[in-house]
């Protein structure tokens, strides 16, 4: 479990310095439009968001609270795998150890 923190942590370190980057010297709307005018662009984004639905998923499977989980789902859209990070890193902290109930969060009893 502590490699996997680590890496958790890593991703929201890394995230967090990309993020500062992109929003302290890049323009969202002027090259948000240039990455949608090109195939591989679009391949992209349809990637990058087919994965944070899945992770998405996980997440409102997991958690007790709907509205939690419609929290956690709005972050994951907008702010990419920083919230992803993020997530995996809280759970590993609550799971104690504990791998199923890291997967399975609320449902940890129903196996």
């Amino acid at each position: 479990m502590k490699v996997a923190k680590f890496f958790a942590l890593a991703g929201i370190l890394s995230m967090t310095a990309i993020l500062i980057f992109a929003f302290s010297s890049g323009n969202f709307l002027e090259e948000g439009s240039v990455l949608l005018s090109m195939p591989w662009g679009i391949v992209s984004l349809v990637d990058l968001y087919v994965g944070f639905i899945l992770f998405s998923l996980w997440i409102v499977y997991r958690e007790r609270i709907w509205w939690h989980a419609v929290v956690w789902v709005i972050l994951m859209m907008l702010l990419g795998f920083f919230t992803g990070s993020l997530y995996t890193y809280l759970a590993l902290q609550n799971s104690n150890g504990n791998w199923k109930k890291f997967w399975l969060g609320k449902n940890v009893d129903l196996l």
